[in-house]
């Protein structure tokens, strides 16, 4: 068995336009991970995000893993071992958090294992992401001071002009320190430097005695290209984003036609 890894982002790759895992396709993934492969949910969501998805597909009995905050945290499914776990730096949240606040409508939140911290007050970005991820907000009065765990990921709901301009000012200032991108127009990602999902998935593959030859990795947006260009087999969702196509060896059917199905069934078979 040449491919014994399988690694899949969720949205627009896994699930389809109504956010669903279509029956054939969760059958099939069951199946491969009885058989011997491992499967890895890779996503940009906190692990609360992510879990639902995993226990559909029984990643818990079968040896799976979720690779959540763009690859800043593993876990191991079948005994939440945390096995890595990048945070950012403790001292830059503050200077963050103040120069955020000084623009207009946004919020800054990070995560908990159970809930949304919010550090200026929910705005509609912040309730999209809430409802993504099934998680409840909190706000608090002192974002930073509230910060006393490992902090993986921050995140900068607000207008996408408001978040054009303000995207540059902080990777000027915090070049080499922070990776700071946007996810969506609406969703500026702060997170720590030299972290995406290729970087976390060789950790993973190492501690596992295997390598990206033996790695399939399936992906639609901007922030799959780095995990598409380093698996064995590269594949692109047919409704991917024309750079995700341009930088895979496989372009498979969408999302909406079971994409996923396509490649077990041509490749891991």
């Amino acid at each position: 068995m040449k491919y014994q890894v399988l690694t899949l982002d969720l949205d627009g790759t896994l699930t389809n336009s109504k956010k669903e895992i279509t029956p054939p396709t969760r059958k099939a993934l069951i199946h491969i991970q009885k058989t011997g492969r491992i499967l890895i949910l890779a996503s940009g969501r906190p692990i609360n995000g992510v879990a639902p998805l995993a226990r559909k597909l029984e990643l818990e009995k079968n040896g799976g893993y979720i690779r959540s905050f763009n690859g800043a945290r593993i876990t191991k499914c079948s005994t939440g071992e945390v096995i890595y776990n990048r945070a950012l730096p403790h001292d830059v949240i503050r200077p963050v958090f103040e120069e955020v606040r000084t623009c207009p409508g946004v919020d800054i939140i990070t995560y908990t294992d159970s809930e949304i911290i919010s550090g200026i007050g929910p705005n509609r970005y912040t309730m999209i992401e809430a409802g993504i991820n099934k998680m409840a907000v909190r706000t608090v009065s002192d974002f930073p001071a509230a910060l006393t765990f490992p902090i993986n990921k921050m995140l900068v709901p607000g207008d996408p002009e408001i978040l054009e301009e303000l995207m540059p000012r902080l990777q000027d200032q915090y070049h080499g320190l922070l990776n700071i991108y946007r996810s969506e127009p609406h969703f500026l990602e702060i997170m720590p430097r030299n972290i995406d999902k290729a970087y976390s998935l060789h950790r993973l593959l190492s501690s596992l005695g295997l390598s990206a030859e033996q790695m399939i990795c399936c992906g639609d947006g901007y922030n799959d290209v780095s995990m598409i260009e380093y698996a064995g087999l590269g594949v692109a969702m047919a409704n991917a984003q024309t750079v995700v196509k341009e930088s895979a060896d496989f372009i498979t059917r969408s999302n909406d036609d079971d994409g996923i199905l396509h490649v077990i069934d041509l490749f891991l078979r």
